[in-house]
């Protein structure tokens, strides 16, 4: 029967970590947690283990397995010419219970570089399935290792899904060499694996996340970035969904249901702050909606997630690279010739008119490379 590892009432999860990664890398076979359900875990450069976990699961060979890393920075590392949606789409849901399957650029990523047993084990049908799994056990095992981790569920084919320790316990407990036991599995169920090929996706097997929440996550964000969030982003957030929707024939409420996301944000901003009365009649007198706008400030996860990280000023430019944001798209300017969107705080009425019908004309020459993303 397997060792049995408490993580949640070690005193030093350390300790389970390295002794993990040292078992992994050896070939020990271990039961892992993950947000999902409970996974078997063997090192994709031991082909000994990948062939016992097979064996554990009475696998057949052109059932693949996945592959577990870091996050959505090695993502092209294995799938070099994925396109933008599978991007979007790895960089939005990991850490987190979705699995992307692709081939796009598969023999010109490191799958070539897997020992051949292990190769055919994870891309028999000429695909390779990736998932990063948002447990930090799994994760802190994973940035010990030199290579990722050959992941599958911790149950024979075609049994039920193990969400306990128990159940680990009951179904493979004498086939894995230990158990990391973290209680019950957050959400209880399977990821949801999802298959790219170029910039459609499909899903292949339904689990945690919705087809729902992946249209949503698969589509364009745009977000506006001043300092306050009160008037300059928010006039360029709601003028956009107009000009957006006008193009696109659509109420700007479904502009969601179109693939896209228009946001606005602060660098300073505090949460829940009105528009400046005089961005909201700029804004009305132009098309646009201020009324139930409310503030936001700028995090990290906004600016990863943002495909148009868009500023007002250099200054902005500047201090989004003074912060730890780390965008996938590199932020830019809103003016085309990279002109400052001056602040009209504190001016008169005229001034935010002019401030609005500024924003408007640089939107046009932004707008077509919007839809085009």
């Amino acid at each position: 029967m397997a060792e049995i590892l408490d993580w949640q009432r070690t005193p030093d999860p350390r300790s389970i970590v390295e002794f993990a990664a040292r078992s992994l890398a050896g070939g020990r076979l271990v039961a892992v947690p993950t947000e999902t359900v409970y996974g078997i875990a063997a090192s994709a450069l031991h082909p000994e283990a990948v062939e016992r976990m097979a064996q554990c699961k009475s696998r057949p060979p052109d059932k693949p397995f996945a592959l577990a890393i870091r996050g959505s920075c090695e993502l092209l590392d294995w799938l070099p010419q994925l396109k933008r949606v599978g991007r979007r789409l790895a960089r939005r849901c990991w850490p987190g219970p979705v699995t992307l399957v692709c081939g796009d650029g598969l023999d010109e990523g490191l799958a070539g570089r897997l020992p051949e047993s292990v190769r055919r084990r994870v891309c028999p049908q000429g695909t390779l399935g990736l998932r990063s799994p948002a447990h930090e056990a799994v994760l802190q095992v994973l940035r010990q290792l030199i290579g990722p981790l050959v992941l599958t569920s911790a149950n024979d084919s075609g049994a039920p899904d193990a969400a306990t320790p128990e159940e680990v316990l009951q179904s493979v407990g004498d086939r894995v060499d230990f158990l990391i036991d973290d209680g019950p599995t957050r959400y209880g169920r399977a990821s949801t694996v999802v298959r790219v090929t170029g910039d459609a996706w499909y899903v292949v097997r339904e689990g945690v996340v919705s087809v729902r929440t992946l249209e949503k996550l698969s589509g364009c964000i745009i977000v506006f970035v001043c300092t306050g969030n009160t008037c300059r982003s928010p006039m360029a957030e709601v003028l956009c969904k107009k000009l957006l929707a006008d193009r696109l024939g659509c109420p700007p409420d479904d502009l969601a249901n179109r693939g896209y996301q228009v946001l606005s944000a602060g660098l300073a901003a505090m949460t829940g702050g009105r528009a400046a009365p005089e961005a909201v009649e700029a804004s009305r007198e132009l098309g646009g909606d201020l009324t139930n706008h409310t503030s936001r400030p700028l995090t990290s996860e906004l600016a990863q997630q943002a495909d148009f990280l868009v500023a007002m000023t250099r200054s902005h430019l500047y201090a989004l690279a003074d912060h730890a944001y780390r965008p996938a798209n590199p932020p830019r300017l809103l003016h085309p010739a990279g002109e400052d969107i001056p602040d009209p705080i504190g001016a008169d009425q005229e001034t935010y008119r002019s401030c609005a019908r500024q924003i408007l004309s640089s939107l046009e020459h932004l707008l077509p490379e919007v839809q085009q993303s």
